[in-house]
């Protein structure tokens, strides 16, 4: 499944960048969108940053990726709104 994946810029040159995300440090090939200063947030696809994204969407980004991981691994009492915010609210508990 090919997902992205929000990363924080630590620091960048002109076509690759050291960046950190949900699965700690690495690098990323910034050639699609640029170098980007420190503390600017890409969405990272396969190991290219295709877009910069605020801090808010990262963290949203973040939430859902949780909430798919929660899913695949069973977990019961899934609440849509804390791992989905903003599509709905449902406040509803599903199982």
């Amino acid at each position: 499944m090919c997902v992205g994946i929000p990363l924080k810029i630590i620091e960048s040159a002109e076509c690759m960048a050291r960046a950190r995300g949900r699965n700690g440090e690495e690098q990323v090939n910034m050639m699609l969108i640029g170098a980007q200063p420190a503390g600017t947030w890409v969405l990272s696809f396969l190991g290219s940053a295709r877009e910069v994204i605020s801090a808010e969407d990262a963290e949203n980004i973040n939430k859902a990726l949780d909430g798919l991981s929660a899913i695949m691994q069973g977990e019961s009492n899934i609440n849509i709104d804390d791992y989905f915010p903003g599509l709905g609210s449902t406040s509803e508990t599903r199982p």
